[in-house]
């Protein structure tokens, strides 16, 4: 009986330590239970609801709308259109309807299959998610869905979006810049700028270097879905808190300095000429009132996409439309240097006003003959100008040196990059003693200073550069940077920042030496023998200097008329001020493998200026060529 009892005691203790361990796990799973609660509920509480947000809200991006771009009058250059994009939803969409769709949209036979075959081909939740079926539809496709939208219904959405749109097309193309869809360089570069695929982003011009001003930023709002993804719609989401919702802040408007009205007088005097440049800067202010290269690609073009076929015409078209002349591309200045050769002269006393040489047409150096296009005979520097005569800055060449005329184009400007701040500029290019030393070792020669002298061998300027050292001869010696943007605005026109103009320096020229050289100029259009005196215009005086700058030392045929653009013809230019007597503004213009500055570049720049002065702005003070004349020294 004993061992019974003590059998069935030590069976009793131990079912009694079974029942207190599952006692202790049931609790510690109750005490887990209850800490795994606590922070699910508690410490984690905003994470979890997130999640579960997340399982019936679906965040919406709403688009911000990208800032207007205006010029010096406030005409619109750069604005927004709503495009509208048509997008079906396979798993409410009747297949049996696809070909009147189609028509709708005006689809063609290619675009019909791949949709089609996109729309048969979805699975899953893919069915039901919205599929873009065309963007960008014209307004008779518009007008043909919303008719017909009854045949479609919940199958389709349209869905409208900003695009940007440039009422003048090619006309300051090259300075506006243009947009277009962001890759995936852009996605990895601008990571934390919150850019998204399918975003336009500004590529070159203003629209680039201005980015961040323009674009504003993008809003969005959290929406229901139901179990297969399909948003569930809101007659209006303004209720929604800032936990749900959040409005886009439009870009800001950019005001430029640019004068749509005399671009177009450019492009007038441009007609027929199948490739130039031009540039107009305030010689007071250096404001840029006008910045023209020809051809241009549409920018309209370009931001909406351009097919393959497109894309290779505009790389084979032997004018470059893709390329800037006035801030990209650097040209030989030709003569339109001389005044800076002479600059370098007065100041290093080497010259006077007196000074003369003997022009036979010919300068020879060694074994080598340096030609001019005339007989002067005895030339003074203000003749030397007026009619551009080779000899004598040749002969001022020998004594002047390399390394001074550098400097003195340095001081105005050239060979520098300008500051402008949009696309990419070139510095162009002076040529110095040392830059020969380093790069041709024991090859110079005098014959390169000669060159120099005339804006040939390695010079190279750019349109732009060229206009604001001309504006500061105009003005009286002092170089602005050159300014393209006035001010920013906001959405209300209220004026959110302005830009006054900046100096670039004050150039260390004698007053003088520049009042010499400025009537000079004058002589250039009003003297008799000027290179330019044909064309002369009566509504207004104008100061400048033509240039003819030879590309290519290839023989050309004695029978070529030269009526046609060739890439062996000479560049013409022009560049000047006006009026000659209070300068207002200063002018450069190329006109590419144009042929005699005189002849061609000449007769552009004075109807430019004249249609300028005249109706552009016709109450701006100018001066008869006859009162200028009267108050000119005797030379």
């Amino acid at each position: 009986m004993a061992s019974i009892e003590l059998v069935q005691k030590a069976g009793l203790g131990e079912i009694r330590e079974r029942v207190r361990f599952m006692s202790a796990v049931v609790l510690l799973g109750v005490f887990i239970l209850i800490g795994r609660l606590f922070w699910i509920q508690i410490v984690d509480n905003a994470r979890w609801l997130q999640i579960a947000e997340d399982n019936v809200l679906r965040r919406v991006d709403l688009p911000s709308t990208r800032g207007m771009i205006r010029d010096a009058r406030g005409r619109v250059i750069a604005a927004n259109r709503p495009a509208y994009n048509v997008y079906v939803i396979p798993g409410y969409f009747p297949l049996e309807r696809f070909t009147h769709f189609a028509d709708y949209l005006g689809l063609n036979r290619d675009e019909r299959d791949r949709l089609e075959a996109r729309m048969r081909n979805a699975e899953g939740s893919r069915r039901y998610q919205h599929m873009l079926a065309r963007s960008d539809i014209d307004r008779e496709s518009l007008a043909l869905i919303e008719t017909h939208r009854a045949e479609f219904p919940r199958g389709i959405s349209v869905i409208a979006t900003p695009v940007r749109q440039y009422p003048f097309s090619e006309l300051a193309g090259h300075a506006l810049g243009f947009l277009n869809e962001v890759n995936a360089e852009d996605l990895r570069e601008f990571a934390g700028r919150d850019y998204r695929a399918g975003e336009r982003i500004g590529r070159s011009g203003v629209e680039q270097s201005w980015e961040s001003i323009l674009r504003g930023r993008r809003g969005w709002v959290r929406l229901e879905h139901d179990v297969r993804g399909l948003l569930i719609t809101r007659d209006s989401i303004a209720g929604l808190g800032p936990e749900r919702h959040r409005d886009p802040v439009p870009g800001r408007d950019l005001v430029l300095t640019l004068d749509m009205e005399l671009m177009r007088a450019i492009d007038r005097a441009f007609r027929g000429k199948p490739s130039g440049a031009a540039a107009v800067v305030e010689v007071r202010t250096g404001r840029v009132l006008a910045l023209y290269s020809k051809p241009c690609v549409d920018p309209n073009t370009m931001t909406m996409g351009i097919s393959a076929l497109l894309n290779r015409e505009i790389d084979e078209n032997p004018y470059r439309p893709r390329i800037d002349k006035t801030i990209y591309e650097s040209y030989f200045p030709g003569s339109t240097f001389k005044p800076f050769t002479a600059l370098a002269g007065l100041e290093a006393g080497l010259i006077d006003a007196r000074s003369q040489v003997t022009c036979t047409g010919r300068h020879v150096l060694g074994r080598r003959v340096f030609r001019c296009k005339h007989v002067h005979g005895v030339v003074s520097l203000h003749r030397a100008l007026v009619e551009s005569c080779n000899v004598y800055f040749y002969t001022l060449a020998e004594a002047v040196t390399m390394d001074r005329i550098a400097s003195m184009a340095f001081e105005f400007g050239l060979g520098r990059r300008s500051g402008i701040g949009i696309n990419q500029e070139t510095p162009g290019f002076i040529p110095t003693r040392a830059w020969y030393a380093q790069n041709y070792p024991g090859q110079f020669r005098i014959g390169h200073t000669l060159n120099t002298a005339i804006g040939q061998g390695n010079v190279r300027v750019t349109v732009l550069q060229l206009a604001m050292a001309y504006a500061a001869l105009a003005n009286g010696g002092t170089l602005f940077v050159p300014q393209l943007v006035s001010r920013v605005e906001g959405p209300d026109g209220t004026v959110i920042q302005s830009f006054p103009p900046t100096i670039r320096r004050r150039v260390a020229v004698d007053p003088a030496h520049i009042a010499m050289i400025n009537s000079a100029l004058g002589g250039v259009i009003s003297d008799l023998h000027g290179t330019a005196h044909a064309a002369q215009v009566a509504e207004v005086d104008i100061a400048g200097k033509t240039g003819t700058a030879q590309v290519s030392r290839i023989v050309r045929d004695p029978t070529d008329p030269r009526r046609s653009w060739s890439t062996q013809r000479d560049h013409a230019w022009f560049a000047g001020f006006a009026p000659a007597s209070a300068p207002e503004i200063a002018v450069v213009l190329l006109v590419e493998h144009g042929g005699s500055g005189g002849h061609e570049a000449a007769p552009l720049m004075t109807q430019i200026v004249r249609e300028y002065f005249t109706r552009i702005r016709p109450g701006a003070p100018i001066a008869s060529v006859a009162t200028w004349r009267a108050h000119q020294p005797v030379h």
